[in-house]
């Protein structure tokens, strides 16, 4: 049998486009965190596999008749060959963050790694069995009886990476999505090829145009990396907090929030001050390096620094505190001045202490007005000090914040699936102390309306919606009508409605251009000053909405009496839409309101599979995080500008 040649040139190309992928990877400084390492370790498998696979096929081409050589060659091409998909299947892992699953369950990780166990094990061995492949007499690479198995392992984990890629697929946005599964796409196009053409070495290359495409659209440093500290930044630290917490991962979180930033900045100028920052980064990955821990670390902005542990690394958290509070205690000498960093240091226990993404970040901001005492703090105690002290002086926090002009209103857009466009907007109370930070409305409203500032609180968000629709900035931006929320209180109080109408003939609103929004639960409250005040609102022209429906055993006799336009479902019917019985719930529910000729918002819409389904569901509108969070005026002007 004659020499059978084999074209090369297609991982020639291949490992062009590989090595230009490693080496801007770390020009990019794309070589810290898991996720980078893990693609960088696919990248140089991948290299490897090629590399091998050219010397394997010279000799094969030569008529080389070195038979230790040929199997060195040929093993160690078809051992690296078969490591690729498992160690890309470790980079989805490592993007989704979910290492500490397979560590809990070690029959999961045992099985995942078994297919790529044996194959090796039968590569290896084929020099003496001859299963896999063999060196005939004649010094040919011959493909041996149990040579399958090697496509067979390559499909076990092609569809491993999809099915894991389908379970996880809510972490990811669309770009990322596509991006990974082309990879897939791609290597069944070359295995495919290759299996039937065995000279047209084309699979390497279609791996090599697969990673290309993840390296353009997700390995992207402008995404993740802050530049100046060279730390991962803000955006990517709530992006892998929101990844753990979803998991449930158990982590702990150093946070060290420099507090008089803002007065160092001022005296050292910015420039001179981000040089101190990225001082204090590189001391941190130094002292990260040296106890060899390959922590998660980020640079939040403003003098803030977050370094994140796994849980099996839980009992360095309080020494890595205390080292980063001794350094930075100490006097420093900048432009000949001493300057001295005041830093509040507290170690996070999640998702014990913190269980989402929201509140991780509040609580960040709250550390920063913590009065100094140079002693590290731990998220539980000060969460309940915290609490206890802002709930003793809640009514004073109100009063303060009304003289003070602390409360705000921010506006979260509507989107409406028939225009295709936002069509409104809701109006909601924001209050920032300059003690406790940002304070949940969950925890002022019920205060305030026990003592009656909610009518002060709600006489503030009307004037500022009234004040903003007559706006000349608002009439061009055709939202047809702000939702303003009304209390079980407010809904209650004699004259309501020549009240809130008297506020409208003020700002020049018409009525058509509020909807009023009540709870569920105010609604099934039987009070007649509550039915009379609908009533008297509906009869100038106001509009009504039921909010946060399906929250409670409502009385639906008389909610269906009451006379509301729209329907808002409670976002707890967004978690029920991948769960065949409950959607069932889902379903009929929105049928109903449907059969009494209401309208639908459908709040909490976080992901593109979300709005696609509430979309078919034929749900007129559609709220929540996916198009934009609450965000204040200014902010909603230009966010709906830019989307019209």
């Amino acid at each position: 049998m004659g020499v059978i040649y084999k074209n090369v040139n297609y991982d020639y190309c291949a490992m062009l486009i590989i090595s230009i992928l490693i080496i801007t990877t770390i020009l990019r400084r794309m070589i810290k965190g898991k996720v980078n390492r893990s693609f960088l370790e696919v990248l140089v498998v991948a290299w490897l596999t090629i590399l091998f696979d050219i010397w394997a096929v010279h000799l094969d081409n030569l008529g080389v008749q070195q038979v230790f050589t040929k199997y060195v060659a040929h093993m160690g091409y078809l051992v690296l060959h078969s490591l690729e998909m498992p160690f890309y299947i470790t980079y989805l892992v490592a993007m989704t963050d979910t290492w500490h699953l397979f560590k809990a369950k070690r029959l999961l990780a045992f099985l995942s790694s078994f297919p790529v166990l044996v194959i090796t094990g039968l590569i290896l061995t084929s020099p003496a069995t001859k299963w896999i492949f063999y060196i005939n007499a004649q010094y040919e690479y011959t493909r041996g009886k149990y040579f399958t198995l090697l496509y067979v392992c390559a499909v076990i984990y092609l569809i491993y990476g999809l099915v894991y890629l389908g379970i996880h697929r809510k972490m990811f946005r669309r770009r990322y999505l596509v991006s990974l599964g082309i990879v897939f796409v791609a290597e069944i196009a070359g295995v495919a090829i290759q299996y039937f053409y065995p000279t047209s070495l084309v699979e390497m290359l279609c791996m090599a145009i697969g990673l290309m495409f993840i390296s353009l659209m997700l390995q992207r440093p402008e995404e993740r990396l802050d530049m100046i500290t060279g730390l991962d930044k803000m955006t990517a630290y709530m992006d892998d907090m929101r990844h753990a917490f979803r998991t449930r991962k158990p982590i702990h979180i150093i946070m060290v929030n420099i507090t008089n930033y803002a007065s160092l900045r001022e005296l050292l100028g910015y420039g001179k001050c981000m040089q101190v920052m990225a001082g204090i980064s590189e001391y941190m990955m130094r002292l990260d390096k040296e106890k060899k821990l390959k922590a998660a670390m980020y640079y939040l902005g403003q003098g803030k620094f977050r370094y994140v542990l796994e849980d099996t690394l839980s009992g360095h958290a309080p020494d890595i505190a205390e080292e980063l509070n001794r350094s930075l205690k100490a006097c420093f000498v900048i432009n000949q001045m001493s300057v001295n960093f005041i830093t509040n240091i507290c170690i996070a226990d999640c998702p014990e202490d913190i269980s989402d993404v929201d509140t991780l970040m509040a609580f960040g901001d709250t550390l920063q007005e913590v009065p100094f005492t140079g002693d590290i703090m731990t998220a539980s105690e000060l969460l309940k000090r915290l609490h206890y002290d802002m709930m003793h002086d809640m009514d004073t926090i109100i009063e303060s914040a009304l003289s003070n002009k602390r409360f705000e209103v921010y506006y979260q857009p509507i989107y409406s699936v028939k225009e295709k466009k936002f069509h409104s907007a809701e109006a909601l109370i924001r209050l920032k102390d300059e003690k406790y930070g940002f304070i949940s409305p969950e925890v002022f409203i019920p205060v305030a309306e026990k003592s009656g500032a909610i009518h002060k609180i709600g006489d503030f968000v009307l004037e500022q919606v009234c004040a903003f629709i007559a706006s000349d900035e608002y009439k061009k931006l055709g939202m047809s009508y702000i939702e303003v929320n009304l209390s079980v209180v407010q809904c209650m109080q004699p004259k309501l409605a020549n009240h809130i109408m008297e506020i409208l003939t003020r700002y020049g609103v018409r009525p058509e251009q509020l909807n009023l929004e009540i709870t569920e639960t105010a609604a099934s409250i039987s009070q007649q000053a509550l039915e009379d005040n609908i009533k008297d609102l509906t009869n100038m022209g106001m509009k009504f909405s039921l909010d946060d429906f399906g929250t409670g055993y409502s009385n639906m006799q008389r909610i269906v009496k009451l006379p509301f336009d729209i329907i808002k479902l409670d976002r707890t019917f967004t978690e029920l839409y991948d769960n065949p019985k409950l959607g069932i719930v889902l379903t009929n529910a929105i049928n109903m309101i449907k059969a009494m000729k209401m309208k639908i918002v459908v709040e909490g819409v976080e992901t593109e599979e979300m709005l696609k389904l509430f979309s078919e569901l034929e749900c007129e509108y559609i709220q929540g995080y996916y198009f934009s969070k609450p965000i204040p005026r200014e902010e909603f002007v230009k966010f709906i500008q830019a989307s019209s």
